[in-house]
């Protein structure tokens, strides 16, 4: 059996012998530090004589009964399944077992914050976990109801799906070691309502002191919908500032998607809790949905951090109608969650929220993620071949989230607002608490929007890569459009042309030097070239730009007028998403070799001086860094570091005080250290010598300005440790292993390398601190050394680390990991693909993380050389 690893063909024919399926769940969490008891009563229908199998991960399997018959468990219980045999038309297996309390974030996760000693628990079971903590068909199509009771310390608060229907104090003390600092105490038993029909991997615990907040809705149906929210009590000053933000933004939420569905909140509660060492933004949990805690903002957030945090509220929210009311019956269709959780945050946080320049955002970061991932040897189709679990857990990419959020826009354009909703309206009442799949939403669609989608899904879905839409602009003497077409083009690997319905506008300069829309229109571009009659006759404006609203998903050329004329003046262009539609065709001409990396810096600096979207200013903080860092020829390089140092200090020092922009631009600086005053401008403002009026060096910034001295070894010794001292807590401890890992010596790099790989106290948090920090800062000559170790250690990562801890160390989605892409990308794209040459039967996962890394330095390559031949040409 291949165990852990489900196949989807296993899935559907464990799905054709299991059905009405029930459980009662009990879990003892006083049983010491390492392991807690699980106990599951699990009652299913079956075809007679036949046989399957239960999923558990669990430590010890004490006992196993299948229709009052035991099990011996040294003989049923191997590779993470229960063997089931001889079933009949009605059954009842009895699983106890010893599970283990996480420290990757997989399964049930405990955590101790070091600030009070406090413990905390929580689950995640996505990509399916839930066989962690329980006995479980563990697969989305198998629903079922859950009967949870939950055993803990007295003094901790247990949530899961649904209520409790009672709690009840018992006659037993906690094991040593449940709690810290030798503690026991008295324990409780809670016992949770049923729950309706619904999949494993939605299920949910926390548990442990976590400080609360209450509030309620009225729901659209009438009844009255309890709402929480929770953090670590060492957390609750600062979320308490905004839990009243956070209630209203999430009822916006409910009667948004009630209105736009016709349909109210389906489930009986709805808990939001923060947790730490998360390895994602949260998890959609029905009525218990988990964030990671960094959504709470102990110092000054930006205003980009601040909007993420809405859209993820938003997003899911939304997730409890799509995904968790209709679920997908496979994680083929897991873009179906994503990718519409994605689009309806944004939409949400637009039109119900005052972050009503959401789409902004959604262009400058999401699409920026899908374009690039887009354009990796890892692309796929946004519906996806999954064969494996191990396929699902590379799939939340850009691609499911950001390119799938991008053209189910498209496809509200394709086929009207109003029809898109009616026919979502109508999936989700035709498939309420069950399964589906794409062919029953696109069956909905068509029903209401009378376009045949057959062709347009099968283009937009079911292909993979992304086509270039390039603007063809002939005007006569007098400036008279005279012809414009689109033509559209397709990698070499991909070559799928797709129908787009997109607008055109017309821009140019007003009185006071803006540069406003004078004319819009629309049309359907279909094909290698499409005329644009509309434009015929009209008067040349300074600024054509095609996919005008960025209403479709394709990577944007500009006729050579207008992209002179936006290279000169994207600081004038008045509209927020405009800018960020041509910022981010300038960035990708860029990352393609087709436009100037100083360029690009030097018109990125000066739009800074005026941009206010904070999500727009963030993007472009960090591709001027890519560029000034990787793109530029060598020779260049540290003249243009230290330009953009200088330059992004002038423009922090010109900030409105106080400013989101000025936050930014410090922050930025910092990340440089190229300047000749960087030490002097640092250990001023960390020591409080130095102020910027409006400027507060709170703890986060502080722990900034001490990673940025440790990447150019200005710190003392012990400094570090010093700066902990003064607080203590999870998050510093994260700061502080990322700091020593980021010292600039051979000596840290190796200790760095050995805690990524070999210390088993860290949590996944610190993991991911010390692996980003060893590879974030220092010289490509220090990296060197690395690139043989890394490819050496790679399988020996994939063999003993889950997968979580794999990616994180391998390729994670934020960061570097332990990949040293500062070294020679030369050397480096020649042991990627040798790596990829010799292992040819690797897991996909494990193929996708080198092939993307790789492809990496391979871009970093062409581009570089790109700016270097255009300086052998001045």
């Amino acid at each position: 059996m291949p165990g852990a690893n489900l196949t989807r063909v296993e899935a559907e024919e464990r799905a054709t012998v299991v059905s009405n399926v029930t459980y009662q769940v009990a879990l003892d969490l006083t049983k010491g530090p390492r392991t807690f008891l699980s106990q599951a009563i699990i009652g299913f229908d079956a075809k007679p004589g036949e046989s399957t199998f239960l999923d558990l991960i669990a430590d010890e399997v004490s006992a196993i009964e299948l229709n009052g018959e035991g099990l011996d468990p040294a003989q049923v219980y191997r590779d993470s399944r229960i063997e089931l045999a001889g079933l009949k038309e009605h059954n009842q297996i009895k699983v106890t077992a010893l599970c283990v309390y996480s420290r990757t974030g997989e399964g049930l996760h405990r955590s101790v914050d070091p600030s009070d000693g406090n413990v905390y628990l929580y689950s995640q079971f996505e990509v399916p976990d839930a066989r962690r903590v329980y006995g479980v068909f563990d697969q989305p199509d198998i629903k079922a109801t859950f009967d949870f009771t939950v055993t803990a310390p007295a003094s901790w608060q247990v949530l899961s799906n649904m209520p409790a229907v009672s709690e009840e104090a018992l006659d037993q003390e906690t094991d040593p070691g449940t709690l810290e600092g030798g503690k026991s105490e008295s324990c409780r038993r809670w016992v949770f309502e049923t729950t309706p029909v619904m999949s494993s991997y939605l299920t949910a615990f926390t548990a442990g002191p976590y400080a609360s907040w209450t509030s309620e809705y009225s729901n659209e149906d009438g009844r009255t919908i309890p709402m929480g929210l929770y953090c670590r009590q060492a957390l609750k000053d600062s979320l308490a500032k905004d839990v009243d933000y956070l209630f209203d933004v999430t009822k916006k939420g409910f009667a948004f998607y009630a209105k736009t569905w016709d349909l109210p909140f389906p489930w009986a509660k709805y808990d939001q809790v923060f947790v730490p060492e998360y390895n994602a933004g949260a998890m959609e949990n029905i009525g218990l949905v988990t964030f990671r805690d960094s959504y709470i903002f102990e110092s000054k957030a930006t205003g980009a951090q601040i909007n993420r945090r809405v859209e993820t509220v938003l997003h899911e929210l939304a997730h409890m109608w799509f995904g968790d009311l209709v679920t997908m019956k496979w994680w083929n269709d897991l873009w179906l969650n994503e990718s519409f959780a994605e689009f309806m945050s944004t939409l949400a946080t637009a039109e119900a929220s005052e972050w009503s320049d959401d789409w902004a955002t959604f262009c400058s970061g999401e699409k920026s993620w899908a374009l690039t991932e887009d354009q990796m040897p890892t692309t796929h189709p946004v519906v996806a071949p999954i064969n494996d679990l191990h396929d699902t857990e590379v799939n939340f990419d850009g691609i499911t989230y950001a390119k799938g959020g991008s053209v189910l826009k498209q496809l509200v354009a394709w086929v009207g607002r109003d029809q898109f909703f009616q026919g979502i309206h109508q999936y989700l009442v035709s498939n309420s608490y069950g399964n589906a799949t794409l062919n029953d939403l696109l069956a909905e669609l068509e029903k209401t929007s009378g376009r045949d989608l057959g062709r347009w899904s099968k283009l937009w879905l079911e292909e993979a890569g992304i086509t270039t839409l390039i603007s063809k602009v002939q005007t006569d003497a007098d400036g008279v459009i005279t012809s414009m077409a689109i033509d559209q083009t397709a990698p070499e690997d991909h070559p799928v042309l797709r129908p787009h319905h997109l607008a055109v506008g017309f821009y140019d300069l007003d009185d006071q030097g803006q540069v406003v829309r004078t004319d819009r229109f629309e049309l359907d571009v279909d094909g290698g070239h499409t005329e644009v009659t509309a434009a015929r006759g009209r008067k040349r404006p300074a600024l054509i730009l095609i996919n005008d609203d960025d209403l479709t998903y394709a990577k944007l050329r500009l006729d050579q007028a207008s992209l002179d004329f936006v290279s000169e003046n994207l600081y004038r262009v008045q509209d927020r998403l405009t800018r960020a539609i041509i910022w981010l065709s300038l960035w990708d001409m860029t990352r393609d070799a087709e436009f100037p990396a100083e360029r690009f810096i030097g018109l990125s600096l000066k739009a800074l001086a005026t941009e206010h979207q904070s999500t727009t200013f963030r993007y472009a903080l960090s591709q001027i860094s890519t560029a000034a860092h990787h793109f530029v020829a060598g020779r260049r390089r540290q003249p243009i570091l230290q330009l953009v140092a200088q330059s992004l200090w002038d423009l922090a020092r010109k900030a409105e005080p106080g400013s989101d922009e000025q936050f930014q631009l410090v922050r930025a600086y910092l990340g440089y250290g190229d300047d000749p005053d960087f030490e002097e401008t640092a250990r001023g403002l960390l020591s409080g010598d130095l102020k910027l009026e409006g400027l507060e060096i709170d703890n986060n910034t502080r722990w900034v300005i001490i990673h940025a001295l440790a990447a150019h070894d200005l710190l003392a010794d012990g400094e570090i440790d010093q700066e902990l001292s003064r607080h203590d807590t999870t998050e510093n401890r994260e700061f502080a292993m990322g700091a020593r890992a980021a010292l600039p010596t051979a000596k840290a790099k190796d200790w760095a390398w050995d805690q990524a790989l070999n210390n088993q106290d860290l949590t996944n948090a610190q993991i991911g601190a010390v692996a980003d920090g060893f590879s974030g800062s220092g010289q490509e000559s220090l990296f060197d050394p690395y690139v043989d170790r890394f490819f050496e250690a790679v399988d020996w990562i994939w063999e003993h680390k889950t997968f979580h801890i794999a990616e994180t160390l391998l390729n994670p989605l934020s960061a570097g990991g332990l990949y040293p892409s500062s070294a020679d990308p030369r050397a480096l794209v020649e042991a990627g693909d040798d790596w990829l040459d010799s292992h040819q039967d690797a897991p996909k996962a494990l193929r996708g993380m080198i092939a993307q890394n790789t492809a990496a330095s391979r871009r970093f390559l062409k581009v570089r050389s790109y700016n270097e031949q255009l300086r052998r040409n001045d």
